[in-house]
């Protein structure tokens, strides 16, 4: 079987052959200060809580895993690509070096691998991850499909998570607040005007809606019927099946079980989402 090449690997792309093993090797100890921040770093915040955790371990048990950067424009600074929380633990910790693992890399290469490692690590927020996607499609002029590949991810994961940038503020700000989750946010994209969306915002807020709700109201608010009776909350096995379905398809996906066998109901919201699920589903 071929392997899988490109950055959708993962940071192991960065690293020659045993990657762990090699790494050991080209390990180098240089000053925290002359390790620039990647301008292309597509997270915006941390956690205080865990980058505190982070700190303490740093400071009794200093940097395990190297950070990886690339040589910078002026002689003896560096770029970080990988590594951002163990930089700012290291400083906050008082450190005066850290490992480094140098690699030569772009400025697309950057913005790749910051988003790589950071999607591993759940790290980056929806917004965030779609504001990387954003400049990895218009920076650099790569379509969907080649963003997926590079960060490995669908194309319908890539395509959905980019419609969050078309909110409006008051439902970006709401998500980034943490005021409403992401399925909140998604919902409301079915709404066709951001007046429409910010209204209904307004009501999920006040009546302290969940995911389910809120796609309710929106269908009310798009004139759809409602349903005859409110469904039941799924059990948990079938609830986790969905989830694992939506994180792979990238959409909302529902599952209903009955004595023999089932139906699987998966959701699309334009022309564009449904060709993308249609090439996954028939191709993989």
């Amino acid at each position: 079987m071929a392997q899988k090449s490109g950055l959708g690997r993962g940071l192991g792309a960065l690293l020659p052959g045993e990657e762990v093993a090699l790494a050991e090797k080209g390990v180098m100890m240089v000053p925290v200060d002359v390790v620039l921040p990647n301008p292309r770093q597509p997270r915006n915040s941390m956690d205080a809580g865990e980058l505190k955790e982070l700190t303490d371990s740093v400071r009794e048990h200093g940097v395990l895993q190297p950070l990886i950067v690339t040589p910078g424009d002026a002689s003896g600074r560096y770029v970080l690509i990988a590594g951002e929380r163990r930089l700012q633990a290291a400083r906050l910790a008082g450190l005066g070096t850290v490992p480094v693992i140098v690699r030569e890399a772009t400025d697309q290469q950057r913005l790749e691998l910051a988003i790589i490692e950071n999607v591993q690590r759940s790290d980056l927020s929806a917004l965030e991850e779609a504001e990387a996607y954003r400049q990895l499609a218009e920076d650099f002029d790569l379509s969907h499909e080649e963003i997926a590949s590079k960060v490995g991810r669908s194309r319908v994961a890539v395509t959905n998570t980019l419609r969050l940038l078309r909110l409006p503020d008051s439902v970006k700000n709401a998500l980034i607040e943490r005021r409403i989750a992401e399925g909140h946010a998604r919902a409301l994209l079915a709404l066709p005007t951001p007046e429409a969306q910010t209204a209904a915002l307004r009501t999920v807020i006040a009546q302290e809606l969940n995911v389910r709700q809120t796609e309710e109201l929106v269908r009310k608010l798009s004139g759809e019927k409602p349903a005859r009776k409110p469904k039941p909350d799924a059990p948990p096995e079938v609830a986790a099946l969905e989830e694992r379905l939506r994180a792979s398809l990238g959409t909302k996906v529902n599952l209903r079980a009955g004595r023999k066998g089932g139906m699987i109901t998966i959701h699309y919201y334009s022309e564009e989402e449904l060709e993308a699920l249609l090439g996954r589903l028939l191709t993989d």
